[in-house]
């Protein structure tokens, strides 16, 4: 089976992981995908619902765990899959207020969000080194690296070293061939797209709040080889909100 390429997705089994699984897998690509344990089986469901013979594998992973990522490309080189592409979409937050997070807390969102970020992009330019291949990597971080609510400080912080993460990175793999590049997402909404109401979509420039199918569509334009101009750069997908003046009537 011919392919675009094998793409690396963390965080497979979220709202926007599962959609960017399905975007890459209808576009003809070959598919890694991780997340905990407990979630994976749900994307398999999702993906079999399709009823169609994608090239998938979905393999279980802890990423607050460095070892766990270590097996993970351990079992992709076993399976003879070379890593082209990789996006790192592994993330949550805490919002709890400042003086009550624990260091614990605190490590758990930076430990996934940004450690785990590093260290898929440090194992997948390896093996694209040794083998002389070009890639692309896409980090998804949040308009949160730039604006916050309060009390999210381990997410923002985890968000803002993601932005910076990245374009390091571009600067140290352009010689390699590899580009690297961010999404911030503003408000995609993985719930109840129809519950919103109409307050939530006019507030945006846009005139609607986003959905996973916005973001799957930049990664999709990110990572193809075509536009191999394209590292860096950080792509804002949040409907015009951060920039918009807001002041009270």
């Amino acid at each position: 089976m011919t392919t675009k390429g094998t793409v690396l997705i963390t965080g497979a089994a979220g709202g926007i992981g599962s959609v960017l699984v399905e975007a890459y897998l209808q576009a003809g690509w070959r598919v890694a995908a991780t997340d905990l344990e407990d979630r994976c089986a749900g994307l398999e469901q999702k993906i079999m619902r399709h009823g169609q013979a994608f090239e998938y594998t979905i393999i279980p992973a802890d990423l607050q765990q460095p070892a766990e990522i270590e097996r993970l490309f351990d079992r992709l080189d076993k399976h003879g899959w070379l890593v082209n592409t990789l996006i790192n979409n592994a993330g949550f937050g805490i919002t709890k207020k400042l003086t009550d997070l624990t260091v614990a807390e605190w490590d758990s969102v930076l430990n996934v969000n940004l450690r785990a970020a590093f260290l898929c992009a440090k194992e997948t330019a390896a093996r694209l080194r040794k083998t002389g291949s070009s890639g692309a990597i896409v980090n998804i971080s949040s308009t949160r690296a730039i604006m916050s609510e309060p009390n999210t400080e381990a997410y923002a912080a985890s968000k803002g070293g993601i932005s910076a993460l990245t374009h390091a990175l571009a600067a140290s793999l352009g010689p390699d061939g590899i580009r690297v590049n961010s999404i911030s997402p503003g408000w995609i909404e993985i719930g109840n797209y129809e519950a919103l109401r109409e307050a939530d979509h006019n507030q945006h420039p846009a005139g609607r709040v986003g959905r996973p199918d916005d973001i799957a569509r930049a990664c999709l334009y990110l990572t193809d080889p075509g536009n191999d101009f394209v590292t860096g750069t950080d792509l804002i997908i949040d409907g015009g909100m951060t920039r918009k003046m807001i002041y009270e009537p």
